[in-house]
């Protein structure tokens, strides 16, 4: 009996697992076989970054769509840019290494909660848009600008998602890096 509650948790567990992926693979514009390849390279990356003794890997995150990489957060130093973009672009099937990497200013008001605080806004607003694929879309906020990256159905779904995030009080500026794509 023991095992037979093993066995049915351990199938729910991977229903629900691979529920989500077929769910996030249904509502993403890219096809399962570039999702997983652009995975595998976002994640090379991030493991480099953790392994580099210049690059603070909490700092600078990595997004990749169609083998192009785009890199965003803070660095301390030149040099940690300079390492964050070149690791990035050695990666072997990385494309293209696109970076919004902004130096730490100290002093800024805009800290790390506004920065959490304005992502949820942004975001909380493309969910509730029924227009808009909200999953294709990530937000990320840097020094209080939030940066929209991803991969939605057309230009007007671009123009939403800015329109969006530019009436959230508090973001200073708007970077978007959202691509077109119809499948």
């Amino acid at each position: 009996m023991r095992k037979l509650i093993h066995f049915i948790t351990g199938m729910l567990l991977l229903v629900a697992a691979s529920g989500c992926t077929v769910y996030s693979a249904a509502v993403d514009e890219r096809n399962v076989k570039t999702i997983a390849s652009d995975t595998k390279l976002k994640l090379t990356i991030e493991k480099r970054f953790v392994e580099d003794d210049t690059v603070k890997a909490l700092n600078i995150s990595a997004f990749v769509y169609d083998s192009n990489a785009f890199l965003t957060g803070e660095y301390g130093t030149d040099a940690e840019r300079r390492q964050a973009i070149k690791i990035a672009g050695q990666v072997e099937g990385v494309k293209s290494v696109t970076p919004y990497l902004l130096a730490k200013k100290n002093g800024d008001p805009c800290g790390l909660t506004d920065n959490v605080t304005l992502a949820s806004k942004v975001k909380t607003a493309l969910i509730k848009d029924k227009e808009l694929w909200a999953p294709n879309i990530n937000v990320e906020a840097v020094q209080c600008n939030i940066v929209l990256l991803g991969i939605v159905g057309s230009k007007f779904q671009v123009g939403k998602a800015i329109a969006h995030a530019k009436a959230v009080e508090g973001v200073r500026d708007v970077i978007s890096y959202l691509r077109v794509e119809s499948r």
